[in-house]
């Protein structure tokens, strides 16, 4: 039997899909890219933002079209848009067979096999629930690098985030199955392993007592293969000396944070309902780069949130200036229902938000491009992960590139390199968001 899967949504979802893989290969299933060939699709949604819900409605109405069109029998959804929405899905989407909820990833073969025997199911177990002892993956992001997941759900409640609500709260996955899947992962010949959560920087506080990261951090170093490990969802506020420390010292933890802050302006930091303020950011992003001169700071930011002023945006836009994080990405404020932020009043009009988006990418274009250019004459160790023929150059990244969300390194090399090989690249040119670079090569005399 022949199974699509369409995985949607953020990266930890990603390695959700990978797991349901797993356990569906290791039961027999046939796993197929080719809509025409699947008897069954699965497709794990997401809906973190208006968008993401629209995308995950759209990919389940495409798939119910091949019902008619094509030999596919049975229908599955499951993931975040599955938990919150399980009543309207089975009483709009009538070619949907089965729902599961954002938990039940262990359930995914018998919800298959009931589905296929002509079953109509929901299966939603309660968002407290942590599936355990899931460490073999089929890894879907090539052959080089991996998502490892270490904590589910988020004890934080910001004014305008839905899921606590699907995801439950923190759970910590424990430290020994963590590295369990680590070692088969470095087994299978991955070298760089990226560490996601909701948070990151608070594990192991509901298991062990305190924050275990840095621990963590120093365990997975052991494994022999594993040569970066990249830390990606550390909120400011939890970031403490320890961890600073373990990443400055180890030499296999990348000098990379992803540290989303959404705002700089106090007043719009106690409405969403942050633990920070702009001074603990600074500071944090002070001890960083005093600590690692050499790092690169990922943040995200929120623009038009309700009651924002146009003095507001204009003090985050000068902060952006100052502070020139190395990445910086920036979401439109959306609305979920069920969020406190959604019933607050002086909602922003969306082209406002928009306006605004487009002038922080606009400045943040050009922060990149003058970080950019320092890079130029600089030798870093680059992961290549493709090939482009019809340019005959290489793809990869550095320790200051994040897979998916950051630019590229476009490598130009006189011998063939292996995908999933490190070679020493020399950078030759820059553009606003990714670095042109030539393979230095050794020689003896």
């Amino acid at each position: 039997m022949n199974i699509l899967f369409v995985s949607l949504g953020c990266d930890k979802n990603l390695v959700d899909s990978e797991v349901m893989l797993s356990l569906l290969k290791t039961h027999g299933y046939n796993i197929t890219n080719e809509e025409k060939e699947a008897d069954v699709a699965v497709v794990n949604t997401c809906c973190f933002i208006h968008d993401a819900k629209e995308e995950s409605i759209t990919t389940i109405l495409e798939l119910a079209e091949l019902k008619k069109t094509a030999r596919l029998k049975s229908l599955i959804v499951t993931g975040c848009l599955a938990q919150r929405y399980q009543a309207e899905i089975q009483a709009e989407i009538p070619e949907v067979d089965a729902i599961m909820g954002s938990t039940n990833i262990d359930d995914i073969v018998t919800v298959v096999q009931q589905a296929t025997a002509g079953k109509h199911l929901i299966c939603c177990k309660d968002v407290e629930y942590l599936p355990t002892n899931l460490t073999d993956r089929v890894v879907t992001t090539g052959n080089a690098m991996a998502y490892l997941k270490i904590a589910e759900g988020c004890n934080k409640r910001c004014t305008y985030c839905i899921i606590p609500y699907l995801r439950g709260n923190y759970r910590s996955i424990p430290m020994d199955e963590v590295l369990m899947t680590a070692k088969k992962l470095a087994d299978a010949g991955y070298k760089e392993l990226v560490l996601v959560a909701q948070e990151t920087t608070v594990y192991g506080q509901d298991l062990y007592g305190g924050k275990k990261l840095p621990e963590l951090l120093n365990r997975l170093s052991e494994l022999e293969g594993i040569q970066w490990i990249r830390l990606l969802y550390c909120y400011p506020e939890e970031i403490t000396d320890e961890l600073i420390r373990t990443m400055a010292e180890n030499p296999k933890v990348c000098h990379y944070i992803d540290m989303p802050i959404q705002h700089s302006e106090d007043a719009i930091l106690r409405a969403m309902g942050r633990r920070t303020n702009q001074a603990q950011i600074r500071d944090v992003v002070s001890r960083l780069r005093k600590a690692m001169p050499d790092i690169t700071i990922r943040t995200t930011l929120i623009t038009g949130f309700p009651g924002e002023t146009k003095e507001q945006h204009d003090a985050l836009m000068q902060f952006v200036d100052e502070m020139e994080f190395e990445r910086l990405g920036v979401f439109t404020y959306s609305p979920e229902e069920g969020t406190r932020a959604a019933d607050m009043p002086d909602q922003i009009d969306e082209d406002v938000k928009k306006q605004w988006q487009e002038e922080i990418m606009a400045l943040q274009q050009e922060v990149s491009y003058d970080n950019n250019q320092k890079m130029i004459g600089k030798v870093l160790q680059v992961l290549i992960e493709g090939y482009l023929y019809q340019d005959d150059v290489y793809m990869g990244r550095s320790y200051r590139e994040a897979p998916n969300v950051d630019g590229y390194i476009f490598v130009s090399a006189e011998e063939e390199i292996v995908s999933g090989e490190m070679v020493t690249v020399r950078i030759t040119d820059a553009n606003e968001y990714d670095l042109i670079g030539e393979v230095v090569y050794e020689f003896t005399e």
